[in-house]
């Protein structure tokens, strides 16, 4: 699989001054940590799972959940474990099968051995499992089950903890929570892709919820845990870990109004500036800035819960061309002395010591999202990625 395989390959060299790589289920962790991207969140109950997956493969998707948790009401979660169980044994059974990278989210540690047994052969097809309202005491159990779940099948399993607990979000609690995580993450170190931000539980805990022009960091209580748990464990000093971007929950079915303009090529000026007010007409403008928050704060990918949201996430992840030159100039070897050099676009300073680790992120980006040509943007980006 690949980010932007959906489109054609001439399209591709059109865009990209260097495409991105191709990967598979089996590549190292840090690779599968940056090429998440939108992760798309799907109820276990829906009837037609295996043909989503599918769906969404062929549009662009490359990593989704299968959700047993808070997306089902709890009366049907026996229903929803069978639904899931006969439904990736059906996808297993797809000849030329190319699947997203696909995780389960459990409700209770017992899940995880009871499903991945159930499965059997199938069990193939799934990446790890989706651990939520993760803490100390409840990670330490997830964490043990999946391990034994490996060992038991054979078959490589991660693990993305949602960082959601109540414990996280009050201020008296933090500390010592967020230091728990840590203990339990890092012994688990190799076991763990990416921790994902539960923000609507943290926002249900002071009955807030955030209007459709208000992003993550406009709910102040929200974004200082945004910050914390960041500054914890997302270091990138060795300790840390990809941290994944909160959920976007708005959307409407209007957005396909747009297509038709996306799908006009090469953009005039103006039409240009259309579709821009088009999609902060369709409430994208809210996504679009929040998506630009979380890489700035360290945040890498994004939870996604509509198809809508997928495309604009990997649009922005897109590492641009200057961006790209900048770190490729910051990385060089005569380099690893230091110093400052003015960047290739004229435009800038680059430190090449404080600026180091951000150009190994952004190289690290590259790989996987590729990088854009010199006058190629996020409009262009998107108008080829959206499938009419």
């Amino acid at each position: 699989m690949r980010h932007f395989g959906h489109i054609a390959p001439e399209e591709r060299q059109r865009l990209f001054h260097r495409e991105p790589a191709v990967f598979t289920a089996d590549s190292a962790a840090p690779v599968l940590a940056a090429a998440l991207g939108a992760t798309l969140y799907s109820p276990a109950t829906r009837p037609r799972l295996a043909d989503d997956v599918v769906k969404q493969a062929g549009r662009g998707v490359v990593s989704m959940v299968l959700c047993l948790e808070d997306s089902i009401d709890d009366a049907d979660v026996v229903d929803a474990e069978e639904n899931l169980v006969r439904q990736l044994t059906e996808l297993d059974g797809r000849p030329d099968l190319d699947p997203p990278l696909l995780f389960i989210r459990v409700r209770t540690a017992d899940q995880i051995p009871d499903l991945v047994a159930r499965l059997g052969p199938a069990v193939r097809l799934l990446s790890g499992f989706v651990l939520p309202k993760f803490t100390e005491e409840r990670g330490v159990l997830f964490l043990e089950a999946l391990t034994a779940a490996e060992a038991a099948s054979g078959h490589r399993l991660f693990a993305m903890p949602v960082l959601e607990s109540p414990d996280l979000l009050y201020l008296e609690t933090r500390r010592e929570t967020l230091a728990g995580i840590f203990r339990t993450v890092d012994k688990y170190r190799d076991r763990v892709l990416a921790l994902r931000l539960g923000v609507t539980d943290f926002c249900s805990s002071y009955g807030l919820r955030r209007a459709p022009d208000m992003t993550a960091y406009d709910v102040q209580i929200v974004a200082s845990v945004i910050a914390d748990v960041v500054n914890v464990l997302g270091r990138v000093d060795g300790t840390g870990f990809t941290v994944t971007g909160p959920v976007w929950e708005y959307f409407r079915a209007q957005e396909r109004m747009f297509k038709p303009l996306l799908r006009r090529s090469p953009f005039q000026a103006g039409e240009v500036e259309d579709l821009r007010e088009t999609l902060i007409e369709h409430d994208m403008d809210g996504l679009l800035r929040e998506i630009a928050l979380d890489r700035a704060n360290g945040l890498l990918g994004k939870t996604c819960i509509h198809p809508s949201h997928v495309m604009p996430v990997h649009a922005l992840s897109v590492v641009s061309h200057e961006e790209f030159s900048d770190a490729q100039d910051i990385l060089r070897p005569e380099r690893l002395g230091g110093g400052v050099l003015r960047s290739a676009y004229t435009n800038k300073m680059n430190e090449v010591k404080p600026h180091r680790a951000w150009a190994e992120r952004t190289l690290q980006r590259a790989e996987v999202f590729g990088v854009a040509h010199e006058h190629v943007g996020f409009v262009e980006l998107l108008a080829a990625a959206v499938l009419p």
